[in-house]
């Protein structure tokens, strides 16, 4: 095998997983059918939206027309993202859709605009409210779970699960009617109902009590009780065995939603995970270990740009280097080129996510480029959306003054080339007082002036309220990063979601993301994580921890993460302040690397998505579904083929080609050795002729 093949077997690999994909027919041909139960269905609430979205063309092209998915009816959402449409009458869904309706329930059908286009079967919650009463009366007298007036949020989902468990069940019971009036032979109808956190959990609970013979999966993304617990400063991990669980969740007053998590985990025939982390936590806390572990992927065909993604990350570089120069000017006393991007972004969980951890390790990476004399300058931006009243002033401002600069230069460049030409056609060259005329310079005067400024830049791009009290710039003031001119490390707090119609930067996320040089991701509570995923498959390298599912996952799938642009911080078994320290290291070394050295890691980073494809995770989702129906059918036999296949089969090498830190001799060497030039060629060749960097390296 030539070392070119060699370097890339995985990719050839990989193929053999998928096989699972082609078993449409079989679904239909076994009379499978497949029910995923969750509240963000067509209902853009949070991560599990993104979870079920991205699965569905893969579930679609394994399962066919078998998998439908259940969620409420939110007319907003359904607008945009819902084809509707009536089911063909005398078929078990349409039957179990009529009955609903006969109750006097609201029940939407259709497709779901996304890729795959699954069958949507949404329920509304609102037509269904008046029977709350009984519901929770029924609820309280065969479980024993007690649902409060006041949680509106426990209302809806004891509300939506009734309504879900009673179309199951009418489905169940219509399919095996069915059955029965053909009488040809054909396999018995087996339906799996899969269930996503407690908001559908009551689903579940509901079909176990009734007694309907359904095979349930419940997913947990996310312990109630444990984002709680991590959200108040609790050494939370270390402390897992020693939690009063019923003390924690009465004191927080969630203990009815924690009842009803923990009913639904226990009440599974199958319970998953998204992550071995977030099993530990659930075997504490909801007293049960997971038995399948189900990790999150991405529709990686969304994010594919096959050789053009190191072109887009220039192209969008260029646009954040535009906001910088607004942003700075009059400060900017540092060399665009040679800066480099780092963000974070996601919910607003100043501690959860990290953001403590981040903008500590920023003050220490200052100090560090400070006294290494390096000529890096790093710009952090940290993109979590909070309250604010308006854009802050300068920011505007700077945006603004730039663009006349611009334009300015622009308008004079016309006109020089026009007088140029003018000149030349006479028979002569032109002198420099031709050029640039008296006029031309005082407008250009005038724009340089207007861009002096006696204050700093601003450390936030809005006036955030109560910006007093607000976490990140608490923190930046007590880290003293003002973005001042000896700062090597400059910070920008943007508290909101990035958009295309955003007049500071124009990028949406996911090209704000491929502009960028580093993901930063020290998140202490992160079932997943698919910031960082969501880097890996655009060829962005990124920082996460090992108390994130994601960066567990590929420490268990990479020999050397680090080398494929994936660091993964240590928060679990090393001190904070080692933690902080181990963080500023990763991005002092990441400023150590060389342009062509960079190229070379988003490459190799980019060449994991097929790690994170839904097209290869999915093969965990059909193993839950497998051990479900074994345990009602025990005659349904279990794929043994499939025990430990999967990714476990994609083990990604460590890569021959470069090292994982600029410490080798390729960081302190000008000039590579002979080998180094062979074993990078694998690597490099194609990206340095795209972006024609040559022999060309910027240290």
């Amino acid at each position: 095998m030539s070392v070119k093949a060699a370097r890339r077997f995985y990719r050839v690999d990989s193929a053999h997983d998928l096989q699972f994909l082609h078993s449409c027919e079989s679904a239909s041909a076994e009379n499978r059918w497949t029910f995923e139960i969750a509240w963000e269905v067509a209902n853009k609430v949070g991560g599990i939206y993104t979870v079920i979205r991205s699965k569905a063309s893969a579930s679609v092209e394994e399962l066919g027309d078998h998998y439908i998915l259940l969620g409420p009816y939110k007319e907003h959402c359904a607008k945009q993202e819902v084809e509707t449409f009536e089911l063909p009458p005398g078929t078990p869904l349409a039957n179990a859709v009529q009955k609903l309706r006969d109750r006097g329930f609201k029940v939407v059908t259709g497709n779901w605009l996304v890729d795959g286009n699954p069958l949507l079967v949404l329920f509304d919650i609102g037509s269904a409210s008046w029977n709350l009463d009984s519901y929770k009366k029924e609820l309280f007298e065969k479980s024993g779970i007690g649902i409060p007036n006041h949680d509106t949020e426990s209302n809806d989902s004891v509300v939506f699960g009734f309504m879900a468990a009673q179309f199951i069940a009418e489905f169940n019971y219509a399919a095996q009617q069915e059955h029965l009036a053909l009488a040809n032979g054909s396999p018995a109808p087996r339906i799996v109902a899969h269930f996503h956190e407690w908001l559908a959990g009551i689903g579940l609970v509901l079909l176990r009590l009734w007694g309907v013979q359904v095979a349930t999966v419940f997913t947990t993304h996310a312990t109630l009780l444990g984002r709680y617990l991590c959200a108040g400063n609790i050494d939370f991990y270390n402390n897992l065995d020693k939690f009063n669980i019923d003390e924690e969740a009465g004191r927080r007053q969630i203990y009815h939603r924690y009842c009803m998590e923990r009913a639904a985990t226990n009440l599974a025939h199958t319970f998953t995970t998204v992550s071995e982390i977030t099993g530990l936590e659930a075997e504490h806390l909801l007293k049960r270990k997971p038995d399948v572990i189900t990790p999150n992927g991405l529709n990686v065909k969304k994010f594919s740009a096959l050789h053009e993604f190191q072109n887009l990350h220039a192209i969008y570089k260029e646009k954040i280097n535009e906001f910088v120069r607004g942003h700075f000017y009059g400060h900017l006393d540092f060399d665009v080129d040679r800066t480099l991007y780092f963000f974070i972004a996601g919910r607003y969980e100043f501690g959860n996510k990290g953001a403590d951890v981040f903008i500590e390790a920023l003050a220490r990476l200052n100090h560090m480029l400070k006294v290494s004399g390096s000529d890096k300058t790093i710009v952090a931006f940290l993109i979590f959306p909070a309250k604010t009243h308006n854009f802050n002033v300068e920011t505007l401002r700077g945006q603004a003054v730039v663009k006349s600069l611009r334009d300015t230069i622009h308008d004079i460049q016309q006109k020089i080339g026009k007088r140029i030409y003018d000149v030349c056609l006479s028979g002569r060259l032109p002198d420099s007082d031709e050029l640039l005329q008296k006029e031309d310079t005082v407008r250009l005067k005038r724009c340089i002036y207007a861009t002096q400024r006696d204050t700093l830049p601003p450390i936030t791009t809005h006036n955030v309220v109560d910006d007093a009290s607000d976490p990140v710039l608490n923190s930046f003031r007590r880290c003293k990063l003002f973005n001042e001119t000896s700062d090597r490390v400059k910070v920008i707090f943007h508290p909101e979601f990035l958009s295309s119609t955003n007049p500071l930067f124009g990028l949406d996320y996911e090209d704000f993301v491929r502009g960028c040089h580093l993901g930063v991701f020290p998140s202490y509570y992160e079932p997943w994580g698919y910031t960082p995923a969501e880097c890996t498959v655009m060829g962005i390298p990124s920082i996460s921890t090992n108390l994130s599912g994601f960066g567990c996952f590929m420490g268990d799938h990479i020999a050397d993460p680090m080398s494929y642009g994936i660091y993964v911080v240590d928060r679990r078994f090393i001190s904070l302040d080692d933690s902080l320290n181990q963080l500023a290291q990763y991005m002092f070394d990441f400023t150590r690397l060389n342009r062509r050295q960079r190229i070379i890691q988003r490459n190799r980073t980019e060449r994991l998505s097929d790690l994170l494809d839904w097209r290869n995770l999915s093969v965990y989702y059909r193993k839950a579904r497998q051990m479900a129906l074994h345990a009602v059918f025990p005659e349904f036999d279990l794929d043994e083929d499939e025990n430990g296949s999967g990714v476990g089969r994609l083990s990604y090498p460590r890569p021959i080609s470069e090292p994982p830190s600029p410490t080798s001799s390729r960081a302190t060497t000008p000039i590579p050795s002979d080998q180094s030039d062979e074993d990078d060629e694998v690597d490099e060749e194609r990206e340095l002729r795209e972006l024609s960097v040559g022999a060309e390296e910027r240290r």
